[in-house]
């Protein structure tokens, strides 16, 4: 063989012989020194040592964690020592943070890899959260409501109090002004595409951060419950793009019976009985009432009855009226509907074309309760209340 094909091999072999240690050091001392050196950068630029937490980005979680390792290691200690200008080494973990991250450096690194290419590499992307994963485990333990028959009642009142415009739906943000302590029992959210509803909230205790916590019962519309803390509903609303909270219904005095000095008649509550001869007219004929608001002639409004759909193709009886005064009427209509919404008799009948019509505004529901809604409207009492068909009374919408 020649010196220059010997020249040739021993280059070859060269570039699988192992490389030569920097200063006697291995391979793995190489990394954590340079592990280290990321650390003291960092201290560098910011002043004080990385902490734990997930309102940091990923390089202080991770050099918070890597930190927290090279501490606890007497060998890397023992390695560092010499390098470690600043002190690092001889803090405690506290300095950190109390409580130490929930995912490893393995875990971080693996996402740090995973946000590569996206526009922030700083912002963790596809590893969950310790709060996101908390409020996995809440959903997870929505349970079937045993006693859901109770509160479906109140998730039917609500949608038709939404309908209606007497609730509206505003977003859950932070800066709304909305503060945890006023999650309160009776109230309706929009989570994750389902209203729900806090049936009870229990007493209030300090959380592990200082914070004041409380245990919720929150029942939702697809018939399921769960015991969620108050933060957890909080902070799931917060993240749900669609997460809302519905408003309380507004109900305020919203006309007086009689005429009062700078006051103009707007319209009058009315309360009819038909003489029609439909079967479910005739069987319920005492009770069966059409509740309307007009603003011209009651007299005029029911002379043509009888070819009218709306009055079931029959004469009508006056039974009541109430005057109003400075009323919006539309509304006044709505609501009179929404409080006996439960009572709504659907009676499908052919105008004098033969067209079938489904007249909305008659219920099955005696005069005195018809009287009493009335009297809390005029005092502003009626949002809390809407008609139970059961009792046939007026009743609170909680005890139902």
């Amino acid at each position: 063989m020649s010196d220059l094909d010997l020249d040739e091999l021993r280059s070859e072999l060269e570039e699988f012989a192992a490389p030569e240690k920097k200063g006697g050091r291995s391979a793995r001392e190489e990394r954590i020194i340079a592990g280290f050196e990321d650390i003291q950068r960092f201290m560098e630029m910011n002043g004080r040592p990385p902490r734990h937490g997930e309102e940091g980005d990923i390089f202080e979680r991770l050099y918070a964690v890597r930190l927290d390792r090279l501490r606890t290691q007497e060998e890397c200690r023992a390695l560092l020592a010499p390098l470690d200008h600043q002190g690092l080494l001889s803090g405690a973990l506290s300095e950190t943070q109390a409580q130490p991250d929930t995912m490893n450096e393995d875990e971080l690194l693996a996402e740090l890899e995973g946000a590569a290419g996206s526009s922030d590499i700083t912002q963790l992307r596809h590893v969950r959260t310790s709060a996101q994963k908390r409020e996995a485990e809440d959903i997870a333990t929505r349970e079937p409501c045993l006693d859901f028959e109770t509160f479906k009642p109140l998730f039917q009142q609500v949608q038709i109090e939404l309908d209606n415009g007497f609730r509206t739906t505003r977003k859950f943000v932070k800066d709304a002004g909305f503060s945890k302590a006023e999650i309160k029992a009776g109230q309706f959210f929009i989570l994750g595409g389902q209203t729900a509803y806090v049936a009870s909230l229990g007493e209030t205790f300090k959380a592990p951060n200082g914070e004041s916590d409380a245990r919720l019962r929150v029942i939702y519309s697809n018939g399921t419950e769960s015991d969620l803390l108050l933060r957890s509903l909080q902070r799931a609303l917060y993240k749900d793009e669609s997460g809302r909270r519905i408003t309380d219904p507004t109900a305020g005095p919203l006309f007086a019976d009689k005429d009062e000095d700078g006051d103009e008649a707007s319209g009058t509550i009315y309360v009819l009985r038909s003489k029609a001869d439909h079967p479910i007219v005739a069987a319920n004929r005492n009770i069966l009432h059409k509740i309307g608001v007009t603003s011209g002639s009651i007299e005029r409004r029911i002379s043509n009855a009888r070819i009218d759909p709306t009055f079931l193709m029959a004469d009508v009886e006056i039974i009541a009226t109430y005057d109003l005064f400075n009323i919006n009427r539309n509304k006044l209509e709505n609501l009179i509907h929404r409080i006996f919404g439960r009572a709504r008799v659907d009676i499908e009948i052919n105008d004098r074309f033969g067209t079938p019509v489904v007249p909305r505004e008659w219920f099955l529901v005696p005069l005195f309760a018809i009287d009493e809604a009335v009297e809390r409207i005029k005092d502003g009492s009626i949002k809390d209340y809407i008609y139970d068909p059961k009792t046939a009374k007026i009743a609170h919408a909680t005890d139902l």
